[in-house]
C-alpha cells in the first residue's frame, strides 16, 4: 500500500505549503510566527514515515511504474510517470530527512525572525518539487519541476527583499539559470519527434538502437547538458551559488545540499542519451573538470567562510559531472549523497558559528576549539565525510570513481580528481585553521555554544554522515569496495588517500600550528600570513577574484549586451518611433493646413471629394490604362488603313 501510493510524498509538503498561507500578517500578530513551523515539520515526518515505510516495503523488489493520463491533444499525449524502485525512494527518503533537520534548525537558527510563513512555506515547496522530481520518470515533467525550483530558490534567496544585497543576488540566480533552462528546453523538445517519448526509462531503451545523425544528436546532448551546467552551478554559469548566498542559511544548507543537486540527477537520468555523442560527454567532462579543480583553488583563497562552502559544492558538483559525462552513474549518485550529507553538516557547523560570532569573515574568528567542541567536531566529521578518508562515505565514493577511470585509461580525468580532493583537503582544513585554531578574537571571546534547536540538528547530521557507508552499502552503491579490488584498486585508493593526507597536512602546517606574526601586518595577511612571496600573494588574489570571472563577463557578455541594448534603444527612438511620428506629424499639420482653405460650401467638398476619387482610381487603375491604350490606338490605326 506504502509503495503504490508513493504520489502522496510529494503532497503532505505541499499541503503543509497551502496552509502556511492562512498564517497572514494579522493572524501571525495573534498566534506568533511558530505554529506555521509546527505545521510543517509535521508534514516533512508524515512524508519521511512514508518514504520509510515503502523503500522497507520495496526492498530488493525491481522498478515499477505508475501513470497517470494528463493531456492528450491530436497524436500528442502527455502522461506523469513515476518510477517506484529501492534508488528513488532512498532518494525521496533523504530529501524528507534533511528537510526535517533543516527545519528543525531554522526553529532555533531564526527563532526572532516574523517570516515563518514564508520562509516554511518555501521549504515545502523545496521537498514537494525534490521528492516528486525523484519519482518522476518524464523528462519533460522534470523541466517543469525544475522550473518551479528555480522559481523557490528565486523567492526564498530574495527573502529579506528590503536588502539591496539579497535582492540582487536572487536576481543573479534567477537569471543565471534561465541562461541553462532555455538551451535545455530546446532539448528536451528537440528530443521528442526523434524519440517519440519523454519518459527516461522508455529514452534508455530507445538510445540502445538509436539511429541519430551525430550532429543532431550531438546539439541535442550539448543542449540537455546546458541545464544541469546552471542548476548544478558549473563553469561558466556558477557565480549565482555564491551570491545566493545572502539568504537565510536555513534555507543554504537545503540549496547546497541537495538542490543544487537536482540538475545532476536529471542528467544521470539522461545519461544513455548523452552517451550517444561524444561531444555531449566530452562536454560533461570538460566543464566538470574546469569547475572541480577550479572551484576548489577558487575555495582555498576565500576569506568568507560561505563563499568557501559555495565554491566547494560547485566543485563537488564538478566530479559527479566527469563521473557522469564519463557513463559512471552509480559513482555519481554515490557522490551526490556523500556530497549532500557532508555539505549540509559542513553548513550547519559555519551557520552555528556565525549565530552568535554576527560574522563569517575568516579574519575574524579564532581560537574557537576549546569554546565550541561540538560544533569544531561536527565541522571535522562534515570535511572527513566530503574528502577521500577512509571508512567515510567520500572515500569510497571517490575511490570508485577513480576505479573506473583507470579502468577506461582516462588519465586526466583522473589526475583532476586527485588533485580537486587534495584541494578541497587543503580548502577544508585552512577554514577550520582560522576558525578554531589559534587565539581568539573579540568576536569569538564570548562564543559559546548556540541553543538546542540548532545544536541538535547539528549532531544528528553528523552521527548520519559517520555511519553513511553502511547506508550506501546498503543500498549497493558501493560497486567497487577496496579489500575485494584488484591490484591498482588498493593502489589508486592509497593515491587518493595520500593526496587527502597531502592537502591537510599543508593547511596544517600553516594555519593550524602556532606561527610568529609581524606587528605589521594586516588581519588580512595574518590570516594569510605563511605565503609571502609577491609571486603567490598574485596568484591568491586570482584565485580570491574568482580568475576575474565577474570582470571577464563585464567585458565580454555584458558589455555585448549593453551594446546591443544602446543600439534597439536607439533604433526604437529614432527609427520606429521617428517613423509614427512622422506620420502623425504630417497628419496633424496637414490637417491644419486644410482647414483653413475650407469655406464650408458643400459643392466645393462634394468636387473635392469626386476628384480625389478619380485620382485614386487613376492610379490603381494606371496599369491596366497602359495595357489597353495601345492596344486600341493600334485598333484605331488599322481601321482606318484601306
Amino acid at each position: 500500500m506504502f509503495a503504490q501510493t508513493v504520489w502522496l510524498i510529494p503532497c503532505y509538503p505541499l499541503l503543509g505549503v497551502l496552509l502556511s498561507f492562512f498564517w497572514s500578517p494579522a493572524l501571525v500578530r495573534r498566534t506568533g510566527p511558530r505554529p506555521v513551523g509546527y505545521l510543517n515539520l509535521f508534514t516533512t515526518v508524515v512524508a519521511l514515515l512514508h518514504s520509510a515505510l515503502a523503500l522497507k516495503a520495496f526492498w530488493h523488489q525491481p522498478p515499477q511504474f505508475l501513470e497517470f493520463s494528463w493531456l492528450q491533444v491530436a497524436d500528442l499525449q502527455l502522461s506523469l510517470p513515476l518510477e517506484i524502485s529501492a534508488v528513488t525512494l532512498g532518494a525521496s527518503l533523504v530529501i524528507t530527512l534533511l528537510n526535517l533537520l533543516v527545519q528543525i534548525y531554522a526553529l532555533g537558527y531564526l527563532e526572532a525572525d516574523w517570516g515563518w510563513a514564508r520562509l516554511y512555506s518555501l521549504l515545502g515547496l523545496f521537498e514537494a518539487g525534490m521528492t516528486a522530481l525523484v519519482l518522476c520518470d518524464s523528462l519533460f515533467f522534470s523541466y517543469i519541476l525544475l522550473e518551479i525550483l528555480t522559481l523557490g530558490t528565486y523567492l526564498i534567496v530574495g527573502y529579506w527583499f528590503n536588502q539591496s544585497l539579497v535582492v540582487s543576488g536572487a536576481r543573479d540566480a534567477f537569471l543565471t539559470k534561465r541562461v541553462g533552462d532555455l538551451i535545455l528546453l530546446m532539448g528536451v523538445l528537440a528530443l521528442y519527434p526523434l524519440a517519440g517519448t519523454w519518459n527516461f526509462s522508455e529514452l534508455a531503451v530507445w538510445a540502445e538502437t538509436a539511429q541519430v545523425r551525430p550532429l543532431t544528436i550531438a546539439l541535442i546532448g550539448i543542449a540537455l547538458v546546458s541545464g544541469p551546467v546552471s542548476k548544478c552551478a558549473q563553469f561558466p554559469l556558477h557565480l549565482w551559488l555564491d551570491e545566493a548566498m545572502e539568504g537565510p542559511l536555513p534555507s543554504t544548507i537545503l540549496r547546497n545540499s541537495l538542490v543544487v543537486a537536482t540538475g545532476a540527477w536529471v542528467l544521470v537520468k539522461l545519461e544513455p542519451v548523452i552517451a550517444l555523442s561524444p561531444w555531449a560527454s566530452g562536454m560533461a567532462i570538460a566543464v566538470g573538470s574546469i569547475s572541480a579543480l577550479g572551484g576548489s583553488l577558487i575555495a582555498a583563497a576565500q576569506i568568507d567562510a560561505k563563499r568557501v562552502l559555495s565554491y566547494l559544492a560547485s566543485a563537488y558538483m564538478g566530479l559527479i559531472f566527469i563521473a557522469i559525462g564519463s557513463g559512471y552513474t552509480d559513482s555519481a549518485l554515490s557522490l551526490v549523497l556523500t556530497h549532500a550529507f557532508a555539505t549540509a553538516l559542513l553548513i550547519m557547523s559555519v551557520g552555528s558559528i556565525i549565530l552568535n560570532t554576527v560574522t563569517q569573515d575568516l579574519t575574524q574568528l579564532g581560537g574557537l576549539w576549546s569554546r565550541r567542541p561540538v560544533t569544531g567536531l561536527s565541522f571535522v566529521f562534515g570535511a572527513a565525510g566530503l574528502l577521500a578518508l577512509p571508512p567515510l562515505g567520500g572515500f569510497w565514493a571517490l575511490s570508485d570513481l577513480l576505479n573506473h577511470l583507470w579502468q577506461d585509461q582516462q588519465w586526466l580525468s583522473l589526475g583532476i580528481v586527485v588533485a580537486t580532493n587534495a584541494v578541497i583537503g587543503f580548502a577544508l582544513v585552512r577554514m577550520f585553521g582560522l576558525m578554531f585554531a589559534g587565539d581568539r578574537t573579540p568576536m569569538t571571546a564570548r562564543a559559546a555554544e548556540p541553543f538546542w534547536l540548532v545544536v541538535l540538528p547539528m549532531t544528528m547530521m553528523a552521527g548520519l554522515t559517520l555511519h553513511l557507508p553502511l547506508a550506501m552499502n546498503r543500498l549497493g552503491l558501493l560497486t567497487e569496495q577496496l579489500p575485494q579490488g584488484s591490484q591498482f584498486s588498493a593502489s589508486l585508493a592509497w593515491i587518493l588517500l595520500w593526496s587527502s593526507v597531502l592537502g591537510i597536512a599543508i593547511a596544517t602546517f600553516f594555519y593550524i600550528f602556532p606561527r610568529r606574526l609581524s606587528q605589521n601586518q594586516t588581519q588580512d595577511e595574518q590570516a594569510d600570513a605563511p605565503i609571502g612571496s609577491a609571486v603567490v600573494q598574485g596568484a591568491r588574489q586570482v584565485l580570491a577574484r574568482d580568475f576575474y570571472t565577474e570582470e571577464v563577463y563585464a567585458m565580454t557578455a555584458i558589455a555585448l549586451v549593453d551594446r546591443l541594448s544602446r543600439f534597439t534603444d536607439w533604433l526604437d527612438r529614432y527609427v520606429i518611433d521617428g517613423l509614427v511620428n512622422l506620420v502623425g506629424l504630417t497628419s496633424l499639420f496637414s490637417g491644419e493646413a486644410l482647414k483653413y482653405g475650407n469655406d464650408g460650401r458643400s459643392q466645393f467638398y462634394a468636387l473635392t471629394i469626386t476628384f480625389f476619387v478619380a485620382l485614386i482610381g487613376l492610379y490603381m487603375g494606371w496599369s491596366y490604362l497602359m495595357d489597353w491604350l495601345p492596344t486600341q490606338l493600334t485598333a484605331n490605326a488599322l481601321s482606318l488603313l484601306p
